[in-house]
């Protein structure tokens, strides 16, 4: 074990984080740390590396464990150093090695017979060979351009960054450092898509165990191997990724569904013998045993999903021309930085476009572009009957302090009933009285989820969305994109969360070469095309390095091919009628052989549901849980026979059409 928490109780102020929480991390461990927003996960971090100490149990740490932390307080930190200057700070004894090595360097140029001075100079030559030291600057440039930074950026004073940046600055230097244990808040929130995918890839194959907080799926899939999820003040453990994590999640709280109602209906019963014979002398004795057997039963829990759930209509007062909005030849720079040159685009009604692409490509611009708020050079033609709604991180200066969240909500103009708007304001993470909480109070998350919230409440046609997700838990992300798929209006958005991008948009926006490139497809298709497209490039690049020889001896083989196919082919055309008929009839006996084990599969199945609900079998945990287990293994049986069955009807469909 590196570290983990033994039997942890910790209160924060008079709210329960956890309560008696047992969690250690191995080596190899990927572990994504999930909750939703303000279960704690931050301050579960804080636990582990002492800077909070729990009221009870204790913190466990192996004597040689180093731990590299990333979170936002570190952005407290400010300096005139160059961001290289800062990203070598991982390499400490490396550095002191160099000085030592100048110095030594300079004094042996005065003394050159003192053998002292020669050994410690030899020393610190090898130390520093074994180090590595001589490879750092390669290292921290190689992390630093993973991470965004171009070749001019590496000189520049850390001082000159935005937050995100200097976050992207500290992550280097711990990744550069290679902890045993790497506690990441939130890596991905100050990050672009070609920044998370390299921090993907570069995280895989890390030798030391990984912690993430985070709200990206895409990236948890990728990343981990195990979830811990705080929930109900407890930490549940996943042996799995995230979507391991959904599927046994759903299944847990099924089988604990089904017990719990077993138990009613066994108490239920039992309570009504209790009733009636408890005064019958006969039956007295009997049912005060029976009483005594349900004050010691262990009560199973009723499942209580603490979730916000979205029911809202969207409701559109005008029906929008067919093109909302079109660019043309437009123009864009910022002294030397060329954002779009002459470029052309169209939203037409309907589009779901997700804008996606690095930071500094201007994402952001061509959105206020697109929304009228950014002047260019060329045109912006608006549709008829285009009713906007604008969200972006400076709407937050929009927000009127003195309103409560709900009046906000109220002047915008939706008519919607409190009833409706409180439905909404629960899923941005606003239950109960925090409704009636002023403006001015809230934190810059809170009033940024205010502000998406009324973005989203209008009855604009066409919603202009920048980074909506930033500060919403995985739940929230969810019920963002199942309202924006409800939405009958046209969207543009930009994003770095994938999930929410490939659960809501039907084109993709990409700036290349300071054009607008359109793809017609989902952000998952996107992906595919791009690899194929690199492929062909790829085995472009292959051919293109042959000699003209080589490239006649390939066209004389391709031609002889062709004869010999030629020749076959009547022959070959026979045969092939022959062997599609056999494997038409082998696959018609695969079917009848897959619907004779799912009959017995699902036999089976029913048994052991039967069997768990006995509630005799409570009293036996061992018992319980073996059949628990085998269970979910029928389970598994049941949906993977389901799946083959599919696939087999559907192909035998096919060869008979």
């Amino acid at each position: 074990m590196l570290i983990g928490l033994q039997n942890v109780t910790f209160e924060f102020g008079a709210r329960v984080i956890v309560e008696d929480a047992t969690w250690h991390i191995q080596p190899g461990d990927r572990i994504g740390l999930i909750g939703y927003n303000g279960t704690g996960k931050s301050t579960l971090l804080k636990v582990l590396v002492g800077e909070y100490t729990p009221s009870k149990g204790t913190v466990e740490k192996g004597r040689e464990t180093t731990i590299g932390y990333l979170h936002q307080d570190l952005l407290s930190f400010d300096t005139n150093d160059t961001i290289t200057e800062v990203a070598l700070g991982a390499f400490e004894r490396v550095r002191q090695l160099e000085k030592d090595i100048e110095r030594l360097g300079h004094e042996l140029e005065k003394d050159s017979e003192n053998n002292d001075l020669l050994i410690q100079y030899t020393d610190a030559l090898h130390e520093l060979d074994v180090l590595d030291g001589y490879n750092i600057h390669h290292k921290a440039e190689e992390v630093l351009h993973g991470l965004g930074f171009s070749n001019e950026d590496l000189a520049r004073p850390y001082k000159e960054f935005s937050g995100g940046w200097r976050m992207r600055v500290l992550l280097c230097k711990m990744i550069l450092q290679q902890p045993d244990v790497l506690l990441l808040d939130e890596p991905t929130n100050h990050l672009d898509l070609p920044s998370i995918e390299w921090l993907e890839k570069y995280l895989l194959h890390y030798q030391g165990s990984v912690v993430i907080v985070s709200h990206d799926k895409f990236f948890l899939n990728r990343m981990v191997n195990k979830i811990v999820e705080v929930y109900q003040q407890q930490l549940h453990i996943y042996s799995g990724d995230y979507n391991y994590y959904e599927t046994e999640k759903a299944l847990r709280i099924e089988m604990q569904q089904k017990a719990f109602e077993n138990q009613q209906d066994y108490i239920r019963q039992q309570e009504r013998f209790i009733e009636r014979f408890k005064a019958k002398a006969s039956k007295a004795a009997q049912a005060q045993s029976i009483q005594k057997r349900l004050d010691k039963i262990d009560k199973i829990e009723d499942v209580k999903l603490e979730r916000p759930d979205l029911r809202i209509n969207f409701q559109l007062d005008k029906v929008p021309g067919k093109v909302l909005v079109e660019l043309k030849n437009a123009t864009k720079h910022f002294g030397k930085i060329r954002i779009v040159d002459a470029a052309n685009a169209e939203i037409e009604r309907g589009d779901k476009i997700a804008l996606i692409g690095a930071n500094g490509k201007g994402k952001s611009t061509v959105l206020r572009m697109v929304g009228g708020t950014e002047p260019f050079e060329g045109q912006r033609i608006w549709g008829h009957n285009v009713e906007e709604s604008f969200y972006a991180q400076h709407q937050l200066e929009a927000l009127t302090l003195t309103h409560t969240i709900l009046e906000e909500l109220q002047h915008c103009g939706s008519k919607k009933t409190d009833v409706e708007l409180r439905a909404l304001l629960g899923a941005f993470l606003f239950s109960g009285d925090d409704v009636d909480k002023r403006i001015r109070v809230l934190s810059g998350g809170e009033k940024a989820r205010v502000a998406l919230a009324k973005t989203i409440v209008s009855k604009a046609n066409f919603l202009i969305l920048d980074e909506p997700t930033n500060h919403l838990d995985m739940h929230s992300v969810e019920l963002l994109a199942e309202a924006l798929n409800k939405y009958e209006g046209s969207i543009i958005l930009v994003s770095h969360d994938r999930y929410f991008i490939s659960k809501t948009a039907n084109k993709i926006w990409e700036i290349v070469d300071h054009q607008i490139k359109e793809f017609k497809g989902t952000y998952q298709e996107w992906v595919e095309w791009n690899e194929r497209m690199e492929k062909i490039k790829a085995s472009q690049g292959d051919r293109k390095s042959e000699s003209p020889k080589e490239k006649q001896q390939v066209e004389e083989v391709k031609k002889e091919v062709v004869v010999v196919k030629e020749e076959k082919t009547n022959t070959a055309n026979q045969a092939i009628d022959r062997e599609k008929q056999k494997e038409l009839q082998k696959q018609k006996r695969r079917l009848t052989n897959l619907e004779t084990e799912l009959n017995k599969c699902k036999e089976e199945k029913a048994k052991q549901e039967a069997a768990l609900g006995d509630p005799s079998n409570y009293s036996d945990p061992k018992k319980f849980q073996e059949l628990e287990a085998a269970y979910k293994q029928t389970q598994a049986k049941w949906a993977e026979l389901n799946k083959e069955y599919e696939e087999v009807f559907e192909l035998v469909m096919e060869m008979e059409g």
